[in-house]
Parts: structure tokens; C-alpha cells; sequence
């Protein structure tokens, strides 16, 4: 019989795209209001892998990845992705999207998004959300992408990235349950 525990808590990682990188002076301040101090680490990807988003938004299109300090409950990214649709909202011009924020978090052995949209492969977690499995981690070959993993997400830089903030989780995680012990 297996035994319920409390799951890690997780590392947040938010990715925005937009077609203008100018919009980020107004979105980072919503964004730590809502969801605490960014961590010094951030990535910017010149372009966005993708193409589903340029009849709403526009070209080019570019990515910024954010990623938080304060750690989180797995079971708060419904409610976090809430948040950021609000956000979403209020950059909206004639009902278009200027932003699209794209909540997640990372677990030592996986990334995870959340989607307003089902399929197959998502797991519903409340509030009209899913979540969305999006790498893997192994020991062995590190972040492995799956078959549905967005293009971005399965970039070699963005890859690159989220192994970085990892290795970080891992030391954040450390801490965090350090001073639960005390």
C-alpha cells in the first residue's frame, strides 16, 4: 500500500511571449506583485518557435522566461494560471492579446505548464485548468522532450535554461526544507 505524502513544492517559471519586447517594463512589475520576487534568473529567446500565435498577436514574436523566487504549492497552478489570464486581460487591445503568459513550474524530474485547453495528455486540476507535462528528467539524458513538448519549450536554449534552474530548485528546495526543520 502505497502512503500519501506531502508533495515538493515547486519552482515557478513563467513564459510570456510577446511581438514587443517593450511590454515587459509594465508586465514585470504585475508579475511580482502577483507571484513575488523574480530570481536573478531569466532568459530571453530572440524569437518565439512558433507560429500559432502571429494571427492574434502579430510578428515577430519573442519569449521571456521568468522564474521565482518563493517556491510553490504543485496544487496553486490553477489558481496561478488564473491570475495570469487576468493579466493576459489587461494587455488585450480590440480583444487581441498583446501577451500571452504561459504559467508553469519545474520538480527535479519534471516541467510542467498549465492550459486552459484539454487533450489527451493533460491532467485536469481545477478551476477550468490543466496541466500540461511538458519534459522529463532523467538522471541520464537530463530534460527529454515528449512528442507534444511546444517547440519552445524543446529548444536546445530553452533546454538549456531550465536545466540551470534546476540545478537552483534543487539548492532552493534544500533550504526551504532546512529551516522547516529548525
Amino acid at each position: 500500500m502505497s502512503i500519501p505524502k506531502n508533495p515538493d513544492a515547486a519552482k515557478l517559471v513563467i513564459g510570456c511571449i510577446m511581438n514587443d519586447k517593450k511590454l515587459i517594463e509594465t508586465l514585470f512589475p504585475l508579475l511580482e506583485e502577483a507571484f513575488g520576487p523574480v530570481d536573478m534568473i531569466s532568459c530571453w529567446l530572440d524569437f518565439a518557435y512558433t507560429d500559432y500565435y502571429y494571427k492574434e498577436m502579430g510578428t515577430p514574436l519573442f519569449r521571456k522566461v521568468f522564474v521565482f523566487n518563493n517556491l510553490i504549492a504543485q496544487d496553486m497552478l490553477a489558481l496561478i494560471k488564473e491570475k495570469t489570464n487576468e493579466i493576459e486581460h489587461g494587455f488585450a487591445i480590440e480583444q487581441k492579446r498583446s501577451v500571452n503568459i504561459d504559467p508553469g513550474y519545474l520538480l527535479s524530474s519534471r516541467f510542467i505548464l498549465a492550459t486552459g485547453k484539454d487533450y489527451s495528455h493533460r491532467i485536469y486540476i481545477g478551476h477550468k485548468i490543466y496541466a500540461d507535462l511538458t519534459l522529463m528528467y532523467s538522471k541520464k539524458h537530463g530534460f527529454k522532450t515528449l512528442e507534444w513538448t511546444y517547440p519552445d519549450y524543446a529548444s536546445e536554449g530553452l533546454i538549456s535554461f531550465l536545466s540551470k534552474v534546476r540545478d537552483k530548485y534543487i539548492l532552493d528546495l534544500k533550504a526551504d526544507k532546512g529551516k522547516k526543520n529548525d
